[in-house]
């Protein structure tokens, strides 16, 4: 079923040469994905990033944005999706897991690998897309995966799970609740999250990816401190860590330089 749809999107897409945007849907762990890719333009081949926000994000933020426009400037595709439970794509928020966002970028990979014209492909994710990122990295490996770049990678959420403390707010990490509402209500968290974030074998499962690798954090950074990239660094056999003075965890007002400095690492090892 994978393969007809990937075949029919090809058909449908003529986007491999002209099309700079397009909204796609993908068929992910559970359900339907939301994606947009861009293309540049007059390419036949070309090399492809595929960009996963965080925790409560969406494809749309303005980082995000900001990549994929400095990506095709450069003369590289993206692709930028809503994980299961965010933005326009399937599910709810609060079945929403790490080990399911992993499925949903492989889901995403298997249809960007069978993107006419697509050569090498990088990953690149921002938050807990970022540990998501590094995680699908370490199983996939540097022959599928020629780079990635994590963007204030959110490793504290194992912690943040075994202390039962999600956003300040408390709870019992042995016997967690069905829910735990954040930001005041809007969120809710499932049991299941936290239960698989406290065994989540985050840096583990990373180390095996021994391709480049560069982490990106704000050293005013309060949601997740930059200590948990230079761990990162420590771990990744080929990594390199960019410390932005006084950057925020979302890098807000900095979009931009962050968005140049991650294309011009991918633009090495990409093309």
């Amino acid at each position: 079923m994978l393969k007809f749809f990937i075949a029919l999107m090809m058909m449908i897409l003529p986007l491999t040469v002209s099309a700079q945007s397009q909204d796609v849907t993908i068929e992910g762990f559970g359900g339907k994905i939301a994606a947009v890719v861009q293309i540049p333009n007059s390419r036949e081949k070309f090399p492809l990033v595929i960009i996963c926000h965080g925790f409560t994000g969406n494809k749309d933020e303005v980082l995000l944005k900001s990549l994929a426009d400095n990506l095709e400037r450069e003369g590289i595709a993206s692709i930028r999706f809503d994980f299961n439970g965010h933005g326009d794509s399937y599910g709810a928020f609060k079945d929403m897991t790490i080990p399911n966002e992993v499925e949903d970028l492989k889901k995403i990979y298997d249809w960007a690998e069978h993107l006419q014209g697509v050569t090498n492909i990088g990953v690149v994710g921002h938050s807990q897309g970022g540990v998501v990122t590094s995680m699908f990295a370490g199983e996939f490996g540097a022959k599928k995966i020629k780079a990635i770049v994590l963007m204030s990678p959110a490793a504290v959420l194992r912690e943040d799970a075994v202390r039962g403390n999600l956003f300040d707010v408390k709870f019992d990490p042995l016997n967690p609740p069905v829910t735990v509402a954040i930001s005041d209500g809007k969120y809710k968290v499932g049991r299941s999250y936290i239960l698989t974030a406290q065994t989540l074998p985050i840096y583990e499962t990373a180390e095996k990816f021994n391709g480049p690798a560069l982490m990106i954090h704000g050293t005013g950074d309060v949601v997740v401190p930059y200590t948990y990239s230079l761990y990162y660094q420590k771990t990744f056999k080929h990594g390199t860590l960019e410390l932005i003075d006084r950057a925020d965890h979302c890098f807000r007002g900095m979009e931009n330089r962050i968005a140049k400095i991650s294309t011009e690492f991918l633009m090495k090892y990409l093309k």
